[in-house]
C-alpha cells in the first residue's frame, strides 16, 4: 500500500500489476485502471507488449518476497525499466556483484528503499554524530518487536531460506541505519538465534551495539501490552532515548521523490548491511557471554 501511495502522491501511473495471492482490493482506492496480473509468465508477456508497441515503462516497484528481489530486478532491467526494490535487495552479499553486471548491460538503475535514512529523527541523530568528537564511541541497545501470528511461519517469512531469517526481515533497514551513521563493523557476534527471535553485538568504528529482534508476542513490556500495542522498539544512546516513534507515514512517498529526482539510494549502497545479515544468518550462536542484550536473559 506505500508503493500505491507513493507512485500516486509523485503523480505517477501504475500500467500493470502481479500479485499471485489476489490481494487487490487496496489497489480500487489507487489505480483501478491498472492491468491486473495473478501469473507471472502472462505479466511478462504484457509488459513485453507494452515496450514492442511504444509504450514504455519507466520503473517496475519490487515488493515481492525477498528471495524473488534478485530475479525481478533482472525482470525490471530487461524489461527497460529502473528497479525500485524493497528492502533487503538480496539475501547474498555476491549477487550485488551480478546486478551491477546487469545495470551496466541495460544502462539502468537499481534503487532500494531505505526509508529509516529519510527519516527526520535518524537524520538528526546523524549530524550530530557527525559533528560530535571524531573518536568517541557510543553505546547503543537496539530492541525491535514485532510481534506475528502463527500465519508468519507458514508463509514465506518463516521459511530461512526464502526470507533470510529474522535479522534479514525484520532487521536489516536498523542495521543499514546504524552502518550509515556508526560506521563499518568490526565485530559481528550472535548471542542468540531462533525462528523468532535473535540477539547479538556490533562493535562498529564509532559505537558498540546491543541489538535484541523478536516476533513473540511476550517479549513486548508489560506496560505496553497494556495498551492494546503489538509492536515495540527502542534505540538508546547512551542510555537516552531516542525518539521515532512517528514520522513513519510519507517516507515512502519521499523515497520516490528521491529516486525520481535521480538521487535514490544506489545498488551498493546497501551492500554493508547485506553483508550484515549475512553473517548473522550464518553465525553459530555463543549464548550469553560477553556483551548481550539485556533482554536476553528472559530467554528460555
Amino acid at each position: 500500500m506505500r508503493h500505491l501511495r507513493a507512485i500516486k502522491d509523485t503523480g505517477n501511473n501504475l500500467l500493470a500489476s502481479l500479485d499471485p495471492n489476489d490481494s487487490v482490493g487496496i489497489i480500487d482506492s489507487y489505480f483501478p485502471e491498472s492491468n491486473f496480473f495473478v501469473e507471472f509468465e502472462r505479466f511478462d508477456r504484457h509488459v513485453d507488449k507494452l515496450r514492442r508497441s511504444g509504450t514504455h515503462i519507466d520503473y517496475v516497484s519490487i515488493c515481492s518476497p525477498n528471495y524473488l528481489h534478485d530475479s525481478h530486478i533482472r525482470f525490471a532491467l530487461r524489461s527497460g525499466a529502473h528497479a525500485i526494490c524493497e528492502k533487503p535487495l538480496v539475501l547474498n552479499p555476491w549477487n550485488l556483484d551480478a546486478l551491477a553486471e546487469i545495470e551496466k548491460e541495460f544502462g539502468k538503475k537499481i534503487n532500494n528503499i531505505l526509508q529509516l535514512r529519510l527519516h527526520p529523527s535518524i537524520l538528526e541523530l546523524k549530524r550530530k554524530i557527525d559533528e560530535g568528537p571524531k573518536d568517541k564511541i557510543y553505546d547503543i541497545e537496539l530492541t525491535y518487536i514485532t510481534s506475528r501470528g502463527k500465519w508468519y511461519h507458514i508463509s514465506w517469512k518463516g521459511d530461512l531460506h526464502k526470507s533470510g531469517g529474522i535479522a534479514t526481515n525484520i532487521g536489516v533497514h536498523f542495521f543499514d541505519m546504524l552502518l550509515w551513521i556508526f560506521g563499518n563493523i568490526k565485530k559481528n557476534v550472535v548471542h542468540i538465534s531462533k525462528e523468532d527471535k535473535a540477539s547479538g553485538f556490533l562493535e562498529l568504528e564509532k559505537a558498540r551495539v546491543k541489538w535484541f529482534l523478536s516476533l513473540d508476542y511476550d517479549d513486548i513490556p508489560e506496560n505496553i501490552r497494556k495498551t492494546g500495542n503489538r509492536t515495540f522498539r527502542s534505540i538508546t544512546l547512551n542510555n537516552e532515548e531516542i525518539e521515532f516513534s512517528g514520522g513513519f507515514t510519507d517516507l515512502h512517498t519521499e523515497s520516490y521523490n528521491k529516486i525520481l529526482e535521480g538521487n535514490g539510494f544506489p545498488l551498493y549502497t546497501v551492500k554493508p548491511a547485506i553483508e550484515t545479515v549475512y553473517t548473522i544468518r550464518n553465525a553459530a550462536p555463543i549464548g550469553l557471554k560477553g556483551d548481550y542484550h539485556p533482554k536476553c536473559k528472559n530467554i528460555k
